[in-house]
């Protein structure tokens, strides 16, 4: 009996996915895009509607053929590819490139957010089509590169003196932005402008550096301190120093704090490199693997993430479910 073939993208991912499914299943890695416009020539046709002519890159040729002689002895094709614009290209391009082992066999394209068994077998259970809108989009953002880069790419090598240098849709905006932003910041006419702390102790405490705390001056005669220099700075802080202090209110009251959403790509990045020093590069190298599924006791591999290419702030029901047990049991019930 003919096996199902499962193409998804990364050999840790496949190794992970294939273990949830079980031996009816083949699973298989693309390796991210097996098919792209041509790195020698432009490789997309302006006069005839944009019509990009993508080509099989030399160093995936092989894993092309493999796939194809998979894809031949397969009963049915599932594409698990990443669940993003770019994941649902590949799935595109792949079943495009194994049109021909394919031939009139079911092909399925499943999407999940996380690497659970959960996960998989809800999205094994609701295939779906390949969205052309998605793969559309996609397209549409690889042709602007090529276009721009293209055009700006041999310019950029000239002024910077630097071969290799190349330029995208996204890269060139962004420099653009850089540039406008400094002309701003070089544009700007500093203000002078003075501010005023103190450090407190209460009279009958030790004045250890515990009993002291810092107050701000917030008001003068009612009204918010206008101090332009350091000599009107220091008018009022000569007057300060002679002043008598007063606690004249003390106010306490609860303060409800909410925790923080879950992580999405950006705010990951950015406590990633916060807390840790880590690159942007580094960050999302260790998310990938931590969504990919890693060894854990007997299990095996396991997904512990879901999907980071993300704006959501989605967790997985099953972590959810898993994270109230943990809290009832160690706190007791809310």
């Amino acid at each position: 009996m003919s096996k199902k073939l499962v193409i998804v993208e990364s050999p840790a991912k496949a190794r992970t996915v294939g273990r949830f499914l079980g031996g009816e299943y083949v699973v298989k890695a693309s390796v991210g895009h097996i098919r792209d416009l041509p790195s020698n020539r432009m490789g997309v046709d302006v006069g005839d509607d944009f019509l990009p002519r993508y080509v099989i890159p030399e160093k995936k040729k092989k894993v092309v053929k493999e796939l194809r002689a998979d894809a031949k002895d397969a009963a049915q094709i599932f594409l698990a590819t990443d669940p993003d614009r770019e994941g649902e290209a590949i799935s595109w391009h792949l079943k495009e490139a194994l049109n021909s082992s394919i031939k009139n066999k079911p092909v399925h394209r499943v999407e999940f957010h996380e690497i659970t068994r959960e996960a998989i077998d809800h999205a094994f259970a609701s295939p779906r089509e390949i969205n052309s809108r998605l793969v559309e989009a996609q397209q549409a953002r690889r042709i602007l590169d090529r276009l721009v880069g293209y055009s700006i790419s041999p310019l950029l090598r000239r002024k910077m003196g630097k071969n290799g240098l190349s330029a995208g849709r996204v890269q060139s905006v962004a420099v653009r932005l850089v540039v406008e932003r400094e002309r701003a910041i070089n544009a700007f006419e500093p203000q002078e402008y003075w501010s005023i702390q103190a450090d407190l102790a209460r009279a009958e405490s030790r004045k250890t550096k515990k009993d002291i705390f810092r107050a701000s001056l917030a008001q003068i005669n009612g009204e918010k301190p206008v101090l332009p220099s350091g000599e009107d700075a220091q008018v009022h802080v000569a007057a300060l120093e002679r002043a008598t202090y007063t606690v004249t209110d003390v106010r306490k009251k609860e303060v409800q704090r909410n925790p923080a959403p879950p992580f999405i790509t950006s705010t990951m990045q950015q406590e990633a490199s916060r807390k840790l020093g880590f690159t942007a590069k580094r960050t999302m190298a260790v998310a990938q693997q931590l969504y990919e599924g890693l060894a854990i006791g007997p299990e095996g591999n396991v997904g512990l993430i879901t999907y980071m290419r993300t704006d959501s702030t989605n967790v997985a029901e099953m972590a959810q479910r898993e994270a109230l047990a943990y809290i009832g049991e160690r706190y007791g019930p809310g």
